[in-house]
């Protein structure tokens, strides 16, 4: 009976996620139609699969649910994830990063290694459910009314549950974003005092302004997002750079999203010591008024912003390097200062 049960549950959990992902396609179709062109479908192509997928989902899902066609569909959703993932793998290792939007709005974080993790253990789980209903092809029928039901209900509950998770999540991306268009002028006024932040670091634990700030050196943020080519392509110039300026300078990447996500794209551009922080959403680019990847802000070591924001991977470039002849023009003026002391 134990078994049973598992079969039976383990049909609901894959009939939900494709449930889910109806839902969310359905919902939302400009996201849709966006992630299918981002996918490489032919725009002539788009609005009929942006309307066939869904559905062809929604039928999956309802076939998990029944006995005589529980196998048929099991077999389906596993030709559909293989399919799903082996696009995701091509698209990596072209360096490009869509958004997977493969529950609407809801998902809108672009792709990467998480992405495949995800996408193989529901690939696992189709071949399980596959076997089990070809084994146990009766399943629900012989279970209790109660437990058969309480599984179904169990799954709902948990569907919903995430389904509002995302959308309060896409929800307060979209807040964050008509902030960052009503803030008025981007950045904040030189020499005004850099806000405080303490974000998610890639090794772990958590990084505030003040563990950035080291005595007589500035700081660079460069705010970027994985799925950028030009945050990429500037991502790698920086351990150039940092080599460079690491005496009076030193240089922190900030995302936004998954932590992990940005971990493997900070090892994949290969940024070396150069620091990877994740803003739970955008406090950081709100409280320094930076609306676009990638930019970049320059903090004085007196912790007060130094300069404009810079807009762009020409302009980060140029920053830097006016932070490198800053700190050349004050240090006589420090040697001079101690050689008068010891005088």
């Amino acid at each position: 009976m134990l078994i049973e049960y598992g079969v039976w549950g383990s049909r609901l959990v894959l009939a939900g996620v494709f449930g889910l992902s109806t839902w969310g396609k359905l919902a939302d179709g400009p996201t849709t139609r966006k992630a299918l062109v981002d996918f490489g479908i032919g725009i002539r192509w788009v609005p009929a699969v942006a309307i066939g997928l869904p559905v062809t989902e929604g039928l999956v899902a309802a076939g998990l649910l029944l006995p005589w066609t529980a196998g048929i569909a099991g077999a389906i959703s596993a030709l559909l994830l293989a399919g799903f993932t082996t696009a995701i793998v091509r698209l990596l290792l072209r360096g490009e990063h869509p958004s997977c939007s493969c529950f609407g709005a809801a998902s809108s974080a672009p792709i990467g290694p998480a992405t495949l993790v995800r996408n193989g253990l529901l690939l696992a789980l189709a071949a399980l459910v596959t076997v089990g209903a070809i084994r146990y092809p009766q399943v629900p029928a012989g279970l209790p009314v109660e437990a058969g039901g309480g599984l179904a209900l169990i799954v709902v509950l948990a569907v919903v549950l995430i389904w509002t998770l995302g959308q309060l999540g896409a929800l307060r991306r979209r807040v964050d974003e008509q902030t960052l268009s009503t803030l008025g002028a981007e950045g904040l006024p030189v020499g005004a005092v850099a806000p405080e932040f303490e974000l998610r670091a890639g090794e772990g634990g958590r990084i505030d302004l003040a563990a950035l700030l080291a005595p007589g050196k500035a700081v660079l943020l460069v705010f970027v997002h994985p799925g950028c080519e030009m945050c990429a392509a500037l991502a790698r110039e920086l351990p150039r750079w940092q080599s460079r300026v690491q005496e009076t300078l030193t240089i922190a990447l900030v995302g936004n999203g998954d932590l992990a996500e940005h971990v493997a794209w900070g090892r994949a551009q290969e940024v070396g010591d150069i620091p990877v922080l994740v803003q739970q959403g955008n406090e950081a680019a709100l409280r320094y008024r930076v609306r676009g990847t990638p930019s970049a802000v320059l903090i004085g070591a007196d912790g007060r912003i130094a300069g404009a924001v810079a807009r762009g991977a020409i302009a980060v470039r140029e920053l830097i390097t006016t932070a490198k002849t800053e700190s050349r023009r004050r240090s006589p003026r420090r040697d001079e200062f101690a050689s008068g002391t010891r005088r």
